[in-house]
């Protein structure tokens, strides 16, 4: 199972993010609880995969973006996947998510570490600045950022702002998995939770070289 991946649940502020991530393991769902401002928190779940592999997952339960605010930088530089999340009856909330994806893109082309932070490890789970700022950055799998949306608050389908079908498209052509959910129901949850810890888990790409083990051929360099 590993030290676990890291994913950074972000969206607009009110879009539901605390009330899916309460419900999904806890089973807890308070009416009203998506208009409480959260002022950034950690999750940890253990989740099987449908091959069954348990794979450890640190939720970082972003504060809500508003206005012309960002998501921080760091969240970018160690993530190992995104929960992208907007509101079906907030067209804001979905174009908010539309610049996320962008900004997930620009950073993972540039893939910037921060050298000087590299040896840190956190052991503070109270303030998700500090962990932020001591994780062990170079342990993230640059490169490979598994992404999925979810389209919340589909109880509210009478106020829709978002049409599914041009959501599912974008969605497609941004080769993401999108899915409308509402925290009235938990099932509708468990499945893209499910896939993210399914991509997360996946065995790295095998290299084009040959695997170490087999020394009796060109090895004999990396013995001096």
């Amino acid at each position: 199972m590993g030290k676990g991946c890291k994913v950074v649940v972000c969206g607009l502020l009110s879009v539901g993010k605390t009330a899916i991530l309460e419900q999904l393991l806890y089973g807890n769902h308070t009416i009203g609880m998506e208009d409480c401002e959260t002022m950034e928190d950690v999750y940890m779940a253990s989740v099987e995969t449908d091959r069954g592999v348990k794979e450890q997952l640190h939720l970082y339960d972003t504060r809500g973006l508003q206005g012309g605010v960002e998501l921080p930088k760091h969240y970018f530089s160690f993530a190992d996947g995104f929960v992208l999340v907007y509101s079906v009856n907030n067209l804001e909330s979905f174009q908010r998510v539309e610049l996320l994806k962008k900004e997930i893109d620009k950073f993972k082309d540039k893939k910037e570490p921060y050298p000087e932070l590299s040896n840190f490890n956190c052991c503070v789970v109270s303030s998700l600045e500090s962990i932020c700022v001591f994780e062990e950055i170079h342990g993230a799998r640059r490169g490979e950022v598994a992404i999925v949306v979810l389209g919340n608050k589909t109880d509210l389908s009478e106020q829709r702002q978002v049409d599914a079908e041009v959501a599912q498209r974008w969605a497609r052509s941004e080769k993401v998995h999108l899915w409308e959910v509402t925290v009235t129901d938990r099932k509708t949850l468990i499945e893209p939770f499910t896939l993210l810890a399914r991509k997360l888990s996946q065995p790295q790409s095998k290299p084009s070289f040959p695997l170490p083990g087999r020394r009796s051929k060109g090895n004999s360099s990396s013995e001096n």
